[in-house]
């Protein structure tokens, strides 16, 4: 297994959480400091610095000291493009598998039953 192959597994294990996601979003609004991401969030502002140690750990954000405080941005903007890449791969899988129900279920209706 190459290198590229293992960073990538550790990168996507620190994007499996939700509000790691939640974050990154906002993140890719604008750069924002930890207590504005805890209010936008509505969660601790120790949770979100959790969460920013493993993303940063991973170098997915960066801090850049602003006054007293330390303002949050993506390292990379093409992480938020990878991440509405996988989201409208979901998109369509949940489309093609709503269109099979419905076809499942139309199918049931127009069976005769004996």
């Amino acid at each position: 297994m190459d290198e590229i192959t293992i960073l990538q597994a550790e990168v996507l294990k620190v994007l499996a959480s939700p509000r790691r996601l939640d974050i990154l979003h906002l993140l890719a609004e604008e750069p924002m400091e930890v207590g504005r991401l805890a209010t936008e969030l509505g969660i601790s502002q120790p949770n979100v610095s959790q969460h920013l140690a493993v993303m940063r750990a991973a170098g997915l954000v960066e801090a850049e000291r602003a006054g007293r405080e330390s303002r949050y941005r993506l390292t990379d903007a093409d992480v938020i493009v990878a991440c509405d890449v996988m989201r409208s791969v979901l998109e369509r899988r949940l489309a093609r598998l709503a269109r099979l129900a419905d076809s499942a279920r139309l199918t049931d209706l127009l069976v005769p039953v004996n």
